[in-house]
């Protein structure tokens, strides 16, 4: 499979990741879903134990469009993005329709109900068995009570929002106790449920969502995407992405 910046990409297609979930989740088999960007691979550059857990997710696909870009350039020229928010949606409308239930973990308590009633509307037949709003933490393995809760709940799928790097952290540490299917999908929970605005489609397809993200919030933001958005520009100039 082919590596940026030493993190393993997977070449798939949207619907292709969407059916690989399912035939997990519908299989039992347990496995760990990320959806990389720039931050995160460079998350993964400057950070050796973040890097080891990332090598052992089950799939890891193209979040971001420079990745989409580098991968066409390795020789997978068909490949789309595959975005953590269209992710979610495309595994929500074939769980709706193969009777998945599914679970959030992740987001504040406003977002986790905008969210529900936002797959509610748009697919009616899909079971949300499980959500919950974690307290503000670093990412750790999860207390007993938690942990039961949520196997308990009979969801196949958990759909992970905390933000990277917490939330793949979060996957690789909790995996071990949770016998489903994890999903890394950082903020698609806010953009469901309207507290964030999703940058145009054009936008997206030009590269420049980090632009659109730093504007609507810029003091939360600017730190992140100077730095990484440069490093990673460095990285391509000198030759190792």
């Amino acid at each position: 499979m082919p590596e940026i910046l030493g993190t393993r990409v997977d070449p798939i297609s949207l619907r292709g990741a969407a059916e690989r979930v399912l035939a997990w989740a519908e299989g039992g088999k347990p496995a760990k879903i990320a959806a990389a960007n720039v931050h995160m691979l460079i998350e993964a550059r400057d950070d050796p134990a973040f890097a080891a857990m990332l090598a052992g997710f089950d799939l890891v696909t193209p979040d971001g469009m420079p990745l989409v870009w580098r991968l066409r350039r390795l020789g997978h020229r068909d490949q789309e993005r595959v975005y953590g928010p269209d992710l979610m949606l495309a595994v929500c409308a074939e769980a709706a329709a193969r009777g998945v239930p599914i679970g959030i973990f992740g987001g504040s308590p406003e977002a986790l109900e905008g969210t529900r009633r936002t797959l509610a509307k748009r697919f009616p037949q899909l079971a949300i068995v499980y959500s919950h709003a974690p307290p503000v933490r670093p990412a750790a393995v999860e207390d007993p009570p938690t942990l039961e809760a949520i196997r308990a709940s009979g969801a196949r799928i958990l759909f992970v929002a905390l933000g990277c790097p917490k939330q793949e952290k979060w996957v690789a540490l909790n995996a071990p106790h949770l016998p489903l299917v994890l999903i890394a999908v950082g903020a698609a929970i806010d953009f469901l449920a309207g507290r964030v605005v999703q940058a145009p489609p054009w936008i997206q397809r030009a590269g420049l969502e980090w632009a659109f993200r730093l504007a609507a919030d810029p003091k939360r933001l600017w730190k992140r995407y100077a730095y990484t958005n440069t490093r990673f520009l460095g990285e391509l100039l000198l030759g190792r992405v």
